[in-house]
């Protein structure tokens, strides 16, 4: 009995690099094989998109092997919408990672319309759920060039198998000594605190670390772009004068921070005291828990962050967030210097999330977004930004978080800067 355990535990270790080499392998095929000229045209689930191009790209929800074909071909076409109608290089590239929360995605594309010289940004959606819904709203975009990317490795794609859940693998809560003689697929890689995966957890972490791959280095529309790239999520909200800002801020970081690495256009405070902080800016070592809503990265500080891909890829640490904080000052060397908005440009929305489920209550967030433009609408553009504080760049240790052990995890979350 115990022989035949140890046989199955050692040939589901084996497998891991199988499944995952196997899934990447796969993904290329299907990225090459771009075949969705079949017609169908009148088929309910599925939803024409046209392209900069003039093309059609049809997004099919009819069956998960069409669904994973429409996010293949939405990647490898890369489709810009309205760049007929806002022609030239983007001024600002921003990058959305959208889950499915289409309620706050819409506040934030409101406040998108109405910030100043929006015309000029390119918007990137990055997605990890894929819906009618969710599609159309952004889709419904006229006011500058936007484009979709699709996280193709979403648990939405893979329901029963890794990267999603496996009905093979251990409970979370078991402990290893039962799952070893149960024989569940990943009885030997528990997290630093005995638990097991849960692909539901994990998946932001990978969307992330992909996607600023694929942005960097895969989306052509990004070629030749040498200014910031901000990071947002669907449940952010942003202020009327967040580009005249971001351009006061590579201004002040020119002059009188060229050490500066990030830049920080958001925080966690409230506007309560937004007209006396508005053109107050900070410099200090990156946080996780300050310093990742409107998160401004480089061409250059993206290349130091790829050179940790192992690191980030093993560190177990289910948050993106947490484990670049552990990056900085660790395997890269020089702590991560931020310069910071001290008049947050960024508001956050979201009342429920990945730990959160119930009680979303959208509408409270649209009336706090009100309360909170109107005790801002004094301090906006400001004519300079003004040092506030230099508080000291060091690296800051934390207690990781757990929630990724699992090698497999490890495993796809390298490969997406060497496959993909």
């Amino acid at each position: 009995m115990r022989f035949r355990l140890l046989k199955k535990n050692l040939l589901a270790l084996l497998g891991v690099s199988f499944v995952v080499v196997t899934l990447l392998f796969s993904t290329r095929v299907l990225l090459l094989s771009d075949n969705d000229t079949s017609g169908h045209n009148n088929d309910n689930n599925i939803i024409p998109v046209r392209g900069h191009s003039g093309e059609m790209v049809k997004f099919n929800f009819g069956s998960l092997p069409e669904l994973t074909q429409s996010v293949y071909s939405a990647n490898y076409k890369q489709c810009v919408h309205n760049a007929n109608k806002f022609p030239g290089e983007p001024q600002l590239v921003l990058v959305v990672q959208v889950h499915n929360r289409p309620e706050y995605l819409r506040l934030l594309i409101e406040s998108l319309e109405k910030a100043a010289e929006v015309h000029s940004f390119l918007l990137i959606f990055s997605h990890d759920y894929f819906s009618e819904e969710i599609n159309a709203i952004v889709q419904g975009i006229t006011f500058c060039k936007v484009l979709q990317i699709y996280f193709p490795f979403s648990s939405q794609l893979y329901p029963s198998e890794f990267p999603g859940q496996d009905p093979r693998d251990c409970p979370r809560d078991i402990s290893k000594a039962d799952a070893l003689k149960t024989g569940c697929l990943n009885a030997e890689h528990p997290d630093s605190y005995g638990h097991y995966r849960e692909a539901f957890i994990t998946q932001t972490k990978h969307h992330w670390w992909w996607k600023l791959h694929f942005v960097w280095e895969r989306v052509q529309a990004m070629q030749g772009y040498s200014g910031f790239v901000i990071f947002l999520e669907e449940d952010n909200y942003i202020l009327p004068d967040f580009f005249h800002f971001y351009k006061s801020m590579i201004e002040f970081r020119k002059s009188s921070c060229p050490d500066c690495d990030m830049l920080a256009l958001g925080n966690h405070d409230s506007l309560s005291d937004f007209t006396r902080l508005s053109n107050k800016v900070l410099t200090t070592g990156w946080m996780s828990t300050k310093h990742n809503i409107g998160m401004a990265i480089s061409r250059e500080v993206y290349y130091k962050l790829m050179g940790c891909n192992n690191e980030f890829c093993t560190y177990d640490d289910y948050n993106w967030d947490w484990t670049l904080q552990h990056l900085s000052g660790a395997c890269i060397s020089k702590p991560i210097k931020v310069l910071v908005a001290q008049g947050s440009r960024v508001l956050h929305t979201g009342d429920c999330g990945l730990h959160q489920k119930e009680k979303c209550r959208p509408e409270w967030a649209s009336q706090r977004v009100e309360d909170s433009l109107q005790a801002a609408k004094d301090g906006l553009f400001p004519a300079s930004l003004a040092l506030n504080g230099a508080e000291p760049v060091e690296h800051k240790a934390h207690m990781k978080n757990g929630g990724w052990g699992d090698v497999r995890d490890h495993i796809l979350c390298k490969n997406y800067a060497k496959r993909l």
